[in-house]
């Protein structure tokens, strides 16, 4: 179908015209159908030349608009009415100061896998977006984050770009950013700048995974709850990282790292040790439970398994005046353990027991 059909009904608020070959909107399309809330144009044929001025704009009440997997250059003349917009998979390069005029009541606006830059996006392109909550950037090439960003963002993702830095006027103005992913992007802890997270006076997760830091990042939002640094090269958890945080870390995710136990100190999770539920340092470089364990007052979820832990010591996990703990998952699975050497009370503090993951364990080389 390369054009779309002729539809008579002033009921239909849902049209999905989603992989046709459609290569031409016309505004008389939809005349049968005016009160349309939701329009799926996605994997068509559309280009530039498929719209003109007036092909969407009567559309008074659509809210929902998905131009997936087109062959779009720019963004074309859209309703006012618009509150979720995707265009993703296209071949969008510039965001121009004037391309999202009018659209003062979008919310999320959906832009990967396309070839979208900082330089070919205009500061003033976002300034329409009012009331932009969600930004989906993820997979162009950027190799910052763009300013201009709209006020009251709440969400924004940019994994899978270029980003090799983050400075502080990109982000100065998001006070309401609660959730930030820059995960697989070229990010280091001497990228990011001193002041980079001052202004994110909102931010509860922040995704760092697949990147290139060393050590777990500094100067970290004051208000941060979940903080993801899968896949890095950290091999140091710097003293008193987190002290600052409040009310304090519930989610620290170190997985597929280099950390070993000297990179990781007594004083590494100060800030932590009553607010954090789950703990991830699977896929490491450790040889003994960490000291600092027993030391959580609320956590949930440990794993270790995945390193070459050789023992566990009577109190390496439960803190034998740990009444009230809430353990309730430990994996230590694929270590060097010798399981039926585990003290028996090591694992007292488990609320489930079933919930307790000791097998398999690797073959043990004792010439390591």
């Amino acid at each position: 179908m390369t054009h779309l059909p002729v539809i008579h009904n002033l009921k239909a608020t849902n049209l999905d015209m989603a992989e046709n070959n459609i290569r031409v909107i016309a505004a008389q399309d939809f005349y049968g159908i005016p009160n349309l809330d939701t329009l799926d144009l996605s994997q068509n044929e559309l280009d530039d030349e498929s719209f003109n001025q007036s092909s969407l704009t009567n559309l008074i009440f659509l809210k929902k608009l998905n131009l997936d997997g087109n062959q779009l250059t720019r963004i074309p003349v859209l309703p006012p009415s618009l509150e979720v917009l995707k265009i993703n998979n296209n071949k969008l390069s510039t965001l121009t100061p004037h391309c999202f005029k009018g659209l003062m009541n979008l919310l999320s606006l959906e832009l990967e896998q396309n070839t979208l830059h900082e330089a070919s996006v205009s500061p003033l392109a976002f300034r329409p977006l009012e009331r932009l909550l969600d930004l989906q950037l993820n997979s162009n090439h950027f190799r910052t984050i763009p300013l201009g960003l709209p006020p009251f963002l709440q969400e924004l993702e940019m994994k899978g770009n270029l980003i090799e830095e983050v400075t502080e006027e990109a982000l100065r103005g998001c006070v309401h950013l609660r959730v930030l992913d820059l995960s697989h992007n070229w990010l280091h802890e001497q990228s990011i700048s001193t002041g980079a997270w001052t202004h994110l006076k909102s931010l509860e997760a922040l995704d760092l995974s697949y990147n290139q830091f060393t050590f777990v990042p500094m100067n970290l939002p004051r208000h941060l709850r979940k903080l993801t640094l899968q896949h890095n090269n950290i091999s140091h958890v710097p003293a008193f990282t987190f002290r600052h945080l409040r009310p304090g870390l519930q989610s620290l995710q170190l997985s597929h790292n280099l950390l070993s136990n000297e990179g990781i100190d007594r004083v590494s999770f100060v800030g932590t040790y009553r607010s954090l539920g789950e703990l991830l340092l699977n896929n490491n470089r450790l040889r003994d439970v960490p000291r600092c364990v027993r030391q959580f007052k609320n956590l949930q979820v440990l794993r270790l398994d995945n390193n070459q832990i050789r023992m566990v010591r009577q109190w390496g996990v439960c803190h034998p005046r740990n009444s009230g703990s809430t353990l309730a998952t430990v994996h230590l699975e694929n270590n060097l353990l010798e399981v039926e050497r585990i003290p028996p009370n090591a694992f007292s503090c488990l609320v489930d027991a079933q919930g307790l993951v000791l097998y398999p364990q690797q073959e043990h080389s004792y010439d390591q």
